[in-house]
């Protein structure tokens, strides 16, 4: 839609993998809707993931016991932060729709993408206490995270050996984006690009770029426990 922003967060080494066919098929689309489309591509940035004392430029509010949390929320209030973090920020702030586009690991994301959250999300930005879940700072925004597993979609049923592939959505989509404030989107999964066959690769990329021709008309899901354990 014109004159929408999107920031698809990308999270993978290779532009030619699947995940990459999948961020350059999503800022194609999106741009020929005319939505101005950002993207952080965190590998190629070399971002930072760890949470340190080096976030913070000028003095520490308690330098003889360090809390990343107080001290991450007191530097933001005062403009603090350093430059990477604040140019996310500006990126989330400036975003109608935020893409999080990665491979699964280990039943959650990258820990360079585990890293951009827990720098970029700080309190006062993201939430306070109060302000969080449907108080969440970023609650005129929307969340869509699309993944690649490694498991086919067998594995990743209640029935499968590896549980419903919600399970391990609640701490992504419910613990950090919900609580944010985000509606989040119903999210894409491709499901084990790796042993599928060419024409099946390219069917998931085309229903991506397909699901993305209607986004601004989709309906958040319902982001409480039923959604991720049934009733």
């Amino acid at each position: 839609m014109a004159g929408k922003k999107v920031l698809i967060v990308y999270a993978h080494q290779e532009p030619r993998s699947f995940n990459g066919s999948l961020k350059k098929v999503a800022v194609d689309e999106l741009s020929a809707q005319g939505c101005t489309v950002t993207v952080s591509d965190l590998y190629a940035m070399d971002f930072e993931p760890r949470a340190t004392r080096k976030d913070i430029t000028g003095a520490v509010s308690n330098p003889k016991s360090f809390n990343y949390g107080v001290e991450a929320y007191e530097a933001f209030k005062k403009g603090a932060l350093t430059s990477d973090i604040i140019d996310e920020q500006k990126k989330v702030l400036e975003a109608d729709l935020v893409i999080f586009q990665f491979p699964v690991y280990w039943f959650s994301m990258p820990a360079i993408l585990k890293g951009w959250m827990d720098r970029v999300l700080c309190q006062g930005f993201a939430f306070d206490i109060p302000g969080f879940y449907d108080a969440g700072f970023l609650k005129n925004k929307l969340a869509l995270v699309s993944l690649t597993t490694g498991s086919t979609s067998e594995m990743y049923m209640k029935t499968g050996v590896s549980g419903d592939y919600r399970y391990f959505l609640w701490p992504l989509q419910h613990g950090t984006l919900h609580f944010c404030g985000f509606k989040v989107l119903a999210p894409q999964i491709s499901f084990a690009p790796e042993i599928a066959s060419e024409e099946e690769r390219k069917a998931m990329v085309a229903s991506w770029a397909q699901r993305l021709k209607t986004i601004w008309e989709e309906e958040p899901i319902d982001c409480t426990p039923p959604w991720y354990f049934g009733q």
